[in-house]
């Protein structure tokens, strides 16, 4: 169960290692998933039995504490139930919000001037993180924000594109 073969920490470490509350945290803060304290709880209980090894040991956890039969779940259900979970350990394996704290002011140091730096985020904390950090430069007088509020795409590139539905554009333009 990895995310990236050169990570020091795999998802299956947080999955086997940390507490009922960690686990919750990452769960409800990454993934924002409503059951976070339920799956971490039935995460906890299994490992004492046995340890969580692979993607489809994880997806049979949360099953049980979706309360799924194992004979009712189709393919679509178990990517569905588990998308969450598997996004917020993505999140916190490769410290993804992190990273683009310390990202942003660097290419923003990249940029010539007139020059613009355009980000698209997936997720509600990373455009919360970009429209702050944009927020930021302007007070510094290090440019000024294009997009005042974020561009979203329009029901047709959605429909062409389903996973666009949660993008968030934001630019930002050096002077």
């Amino acid at each position: 169960m990895r995310m990236d073969e050169n990570a020091q920490v795999k998802a299956s470490d947080l999955v086997n290692v940390l507490k009922k509350g960690e686990l919750y945290e990452i769960f409800s803060r990454f993934g924002q998933e409503h059951r976070a304290w339920v799956i971490s709880d039935s995460i906890v209980r299994t490992r004492r039995i046995r340890a969580i090894q692979t993607t489809d040991d994880l997806i049979d956890v949360i099953r049980e504490a979706y309360k799924i039969k194992s004979k009712d779940i189709s393919p679509f259900l178990k990517a569905k139930i588990a998308k969450k979970v598997f996004q917020a350990l993505r999140i916190a394996v490769n410290s993804e919000f992190e990273n683009l704290k310390e990202t942003l002011p660097q290419a923003v140091n990249l940029l010539d001037r007139k020059g613009r730096l355009i980000v698209i985020s997936f997720h509600s904390i990373e455009d919360r993180i970009v429209k702050h950090k944009f927020l930021e430069f302007e007070k510094q007088g290090l440019g000024k924000i294009i997009t005042k509020k974020p561009l979203i795409p329009t029901v047709e590139e959605m429909r062409e594109n389903s996973r666009s539905k949660s993008a968030k554009l934001r630019v930002f333009e050096k002077i």
